[in-house]
């Protein structure tokens, strides 16, 4: 158990949510609806930021009332059993996230090497970046708070230079850039990114010292962060059509600074995932220490960035989509709304009514992306996989299995 010296407050998650917003992926994210226009752009990211971190402040708020993490709190509507499947797919999902993750910095890196040194190997700064992300593990929660504090008040005046070069651009708010999305299309990816978060913010609002000091500083943490870094990816894409911030960091000269941003942006927000794939991995297997599967899951990851290419981006980000948003319509529908059933419970092994809604919610999803809504498809999906939930649950309570005295 953590002691109250160590649980985090307000400031720390303002940090902590901050420091993971800021990265490659994000900005490479928000290039992604550039053909908008400037405009547009950033009424959709705030739009879906507002829709998907307020949905993810919900997950955490669970967390810290019940003081468990992401993925044993959906025992609470699916069943002991089913958290091993949900921390199985949250264990793909993170590791794949820390490739990506590792991979694109490691990319911009090598490009701001060549750049500097003459020194191209891209492999050799995978290996250095996966590295790095282990000894940040290895300063545990307490030096989580040092680290990140410092670490993201320097990403956040980094951060601040990067965007004045970017929109210094007079042309930003009238020209144009080649490509094609629909509103739709853009809102949706501006809301998967904060609910690709939400298998694992309770591992971290389980440590809150109050709830509103989690949620709070939870939102106001990511939802700035994120945004920001969609802006700037937008702006990026606009001004030069490269979402590559290396390039764009080069181009303005700022050299080992440039570096800075990359490697620090890409550790803060690495770490989450391999401990929270660690911690996931725990739910399934108690008997190793948090942060020995973490750094476990870091080597995984760094394997895996070194093995696979980095393809499909947006198809992963859907993929993510697809299976965390109906699990968590029904978890949220269960706990704010339906009130049935507010605590883990070991006796119930698996809830079959709530699997069934569940797999009708990953259905939905892709039928609703394949029609390009205006409100996007994760909105729709999770509406009425709560709704299909709620009037199902009173004939379904009956479809579980029950562990036996």
């Amino acid at each position: 158990m953590i002691n109250d010296k160590e649980k985090l407050g307000f400031w720390t998650f303002v940090f902590l949510w901050f420091g993971a917003a800021v990265s490659a992926a994000e900005i490479l994210t928000g290039g992604f609806i550039a053909p908008l226009g400037f405009k547009t752009g950033v009424i959709v990211i705030l739009l879906g930021h507002l829709i998907g971190t307020g949905i993810l402040v919900m997950g955490g708020i669970i967390g810290t009332r019940e003081k468990v993490p992401s993925m044993t709190s959906t025992n609470i509507s699916f069943g002991v059993y089913s958290t091993y499947l949900f921390s199985i797919l949250n264990i793909l999902q993170l590791i794949g996230w820390t490739a990506i993750m590792i991979k694109v910095a490691a990319s911009s890196v090598n490009s701001i090497s060549q750049s500097l040194w003459n020194f191209n190997n891209e492999l050799v700064f995978i290996v250095f970046i996966g590295l790095l992300t282990i000894l940040w593990l290895c300063f545990g929660n307490k030096g989580m708070k040092k680290l990140n504090i410092t670490a993201v008040s320097l990403l956040f005046i980094l951060t601040l230079v990067l965007g004045t070069i970017i929109f210094k651009d007079k042309t930003l708010l009238t020209k144009g850039s080649t490509g094609a999305i629909s509103f739709g299309g853009a809102l949706e990816l501006s809301i998967i990114m904060p609910l690709s978060w939400l298998p694992l913010i309770a591992d971290y609002t389980r440590f809150a010292k109050s709830e509103k000091t989690g949620a709070y500083g939870s939102f106001i943490g990511y939802f700035l962060g994120s945004s920001w870094m969609f802006i700037i990816g937008l702006g990026a894409v606009i001004v030069s059509n490269n979402s590559d911030i290396s390039a764009i960091m080069l181009a303005a000269n700022l050299g080992i600074t440039a570096l800075g941003i990359v490697v620090l942006s890409t550790i803060t927000t690495t770490f989450l995932d391999v401990y929270s794939a660690g911690v996931s991995f725990l739910n399934i297997i108690p008997k190793i220490s948090e942060k020995k599967i973490g750094i476990i899951m870091a080597i995984i990851g760094t394997l895996a960035a070194i093995i696979f290419p980095m393809a499909n981006y947006e198809g992963f980000l859907y993929a993510i989509g697809s299976v965390f948003a109906p699990l968590f319509a029904i978890l949220i529908t269960d706990y704010f709304i339906i009130k049935k059933n507010i605590k883990v419970n070991s006796n119930v092994l698996i809830n079959w009514g709530a699997i069934i809604v569940w797999i009708i919610g990953i259905v939905l999803y892709y039928v609703f992306v394949k029609k390009d809504l205006i409100f996007g498809a994760t909105v729709p999906v999770m509406v009425i996989t709560g709704f299909i939930y709620t009037i199902s649950w009173r004939r379904t309570s009956k479809w579980k299995l029950i562990k036996k005295s």
